[in-house]
């Protein structure tokens, strides 16, 4: 029997999956659950259409996705802070330090757990960073870090 699952079920699919079960599975245990509904041509026309609304959201963000990518590898990115005679930093630059900076500069909103730095940036200088923004998108931003000016 050909069924609509309405909820993940673990070793049959995912939810709006049409599967085939026995009969007395999908009568007994599924449907009685509300995990699945019998598979009529209205329910399968409902998953064509989740589906394709599925696809045109990931399209339309992996779109945003390749834009902002775009926009980081032409704008670099200058992060003032303290720092020793030696060009040490008091402290270090974190991913979220340089998430936050992204979004200040440029305007991109980027999750500081997407920003692969193996090590915090502990010394001045230019510094690349890459940036993961979707599966298969990621860009690469050159991070300045320059002493902050002291006003005394």
């Amino acid at each position: 029997m050909k069924v609509v699952l309405q909820k993940d079920v673990p070793g049959l699919g995912k939810k709006d999956t049409a599967v085939d079960v026995a009969e007395g599975y999908a009568r007994n245990y599924l449907i009685p659950r509300g995990l699945a509904l019998p598979a009529s041509s209205a329910a399968l026309k409902r998953i064509e259409v989740i589906r394709d609304a599925e696809r045109r959201k990931e399209a339309r963000e992996e779109a945003k996705a390749r834009e902002d990518a775009r926009k980081l590898k032409e704008h670099g990115v200058t992060i003032r802070t303290k720092a020793g005679d030696k060009g040490r930093l008091y402290g270090s630059i974190t991913s979220k330090d340089v998430a936050d900076a992204i979004r200040a500069v440029i305007g991109v909103d980027v999750d500081r757990r997407k920003i692969e730095l193996k090590d915090p940036i502990r010394e001045l200088g230019e510094h690349m960073v890459t940036v993961k923004l979707f599966t298969g998108v990621s860009a690469d931003v050159m991070i300045t870090v320059v002493p902050e000016e002291e006003s005394r």
